[in-house]
């Protein structure tokens, strides 16, 4: 989708071919029924908020990372992330996270990421303050960027060892509130039941084996598996193997988990939905294969229980291999310009992120030739394997310096984590 307004593409042309030694004209070779006129928007909002004093009474403080699209009319759910015991030291950065801005960005929501600065075993229970400050630290954004409604829109949970158990105990506290939830090496394998909105929420288990480390992780999540489905959860589980409690690939199966259970779960009104059995599948945990659950006749509470078959098939190649690949090349950038800068011309553009694998890098061509690179080496924005955070926090500029004078043509391509190529965006130079 050409994402540049027709009418700036036209003052931008014409400036310049009037005041700058090359052109500006940008295509992709796409047929006119593919072209669709964007307005501009303004830059989407990110900020951080600090919880200190009687606004934190259960830790010293507490530091809240915040994503606010700009796109968005009306914030419809937040993507909440909760570190481990003593991880707040790595900081805070997934609401920089060009791919989780992109799943924002599509589905209307807001990000919010914790770290906070005391004691896990009184912050992993939500009734302890936790959850208190969340919602405290939602209504200043929601104050902030004039969205009255982030503190009522629904969750998307995400935790990791104690922030894992904090996401089963807002599951246990709080069901009403969550769309969906991944439990990243929870610990502490707490023994509760669920009320009926609880085991309606989707949920993603996972775990590393016996060698995984003290708080009974592992048995947290099998014994959080069998109860869930035991009840007809949505639950799934997954034993990556060979990884570890602060190792995995958790994100690569994070994302589709999310966008399987939003399109079921999160109504037009805001109202959370049940999944529909007749579109949900099982796997089988020690096979992988899956099956439609309407056709399936066995006992399925051993099966974990997936909102469809795209995140049935993604479950099957993660809990077998430890990490889903995506399958589909990213967009192609879009808005690039050529100015004057000295002898030299400054090459910018656009991109979105891709949604299921981000952005590695952007090739940069001239006349059809490979002159450079952003970065120049490494990965434009990648996640550590820990506890998923986003490094480096801010991403490389969409810029590159381009040798003078230029004839021709230049070009961008985006290449994802996963090494899919788009399409190349080119611009004229004259």
């Amino acid at each position: 989708m050409l994402k540049t307004s027709l009418k700036l593409w036209l003052i931008a042309a014409a400036f310049c071919a009037v005041v700058l030694p090359v052109s500006c004209r940008a295509t992709r070779n796409l047929p006119a029924k593919q072209l669709k006129v964007a307005t501009v928007t303004p830059p989407d909002t990110v900020f951080n908020i600090t919880l200190i004093g009687d606004e934190c009474k259960f830790a010293d403080h507490a530091e809240y990372g915040v994503y606010v699209p700009s796109t968005a009319e009306k914030i419809r759910g937040v993507m909440v992330f909760q570190h481990g015991c003593s991880q707040e030291e790595f900081g805070l950065s997934r609401h920089h996270d060009v791919q989780y801005q992109a799943l924002a960005r599509k589905w209307d929501l807001a990000i919010i990421e914790a770290t906070i600065f005391g004691l896990c075993d009184i912050w992993a229970f939500p009734s302890n303050g936790s959850y208190a400050a969340l919602l405290l630290a939602l209504t200043k954004a929601g104050v902030h960027t004039s969205h009255p409604e982030l503190p009522q829109a629904p969750f998307l949970l995400w935790g990791h060892s104690g922030g894992g158990l904090w996401t089963l105990a807002m599951m246990h506290e709080h069901p009403e509130r969550i769309i969906s939830a991944v439990c990243y090496s929870a610990a502490w394998d707490p023994d509760w039941d669920y009320l009926p909105e609880g085991y309606q929420i989707p949920v993603l288990l996972r775990h590393a084996g016996p060698g995984e480390g003290a708080d009974n992780i592992p048995a947290t999540a099998r014994h959080s598996f069998a109860k869930m489905r035991a009840n007809g959860a949505p639950a799934a589980i997954a034993f990556t193997k060979g990884q570890g409690h602060n190792y995995s690939y958790m994100r690569s199966m994070t994302v589709p988990f999310w966008e399987a259970s939003l399109k079921q779960r999160l109504a037009a009104d805001g109202s959370l939905q049940p999944l529909d059995p007749a579109k949900t599948f099982l796997g089988d945990t020690v096979t992988f294969e899956i099956f439609r659950e309407a056709d399936y006749t066995g006992d399925k509470s051993a099966l974990c229980r997936l909102p469809d078959r795209e995140c049935a098939q993604a479950w099957s190649e993660y809990a077998s291999t430890g990490v889903y690949v995506d399958k589909t090349a990213p967009e192609p950038p879009y808005e690039l310009t050529i100015t004057a800068s000295g002898d030299n011309a400054l090459l910018r553009w656009r991109a979105e992120a891709d949604i299921e694998s981000g952005i590695k890098c952007f090739n940069i061509y001239l006349n059809d030739e490979q002159i450079g690179r952003v970065p120049e080496e490494g990965t434009y924005q990648d996640y550590d394997r820990n506890g998923d955070q986003s490094r480096p926090v801010i991403p490389p500029d969409m810029s590159f310096t381009l040798p003078g004078p230029l004839t021709g043509t230049c070009s961008v391509e985006m290449v994802n984590r996963d090494g899919l190529v788009s399409e190349r965006t080119t611009i004229q130079c004259k």
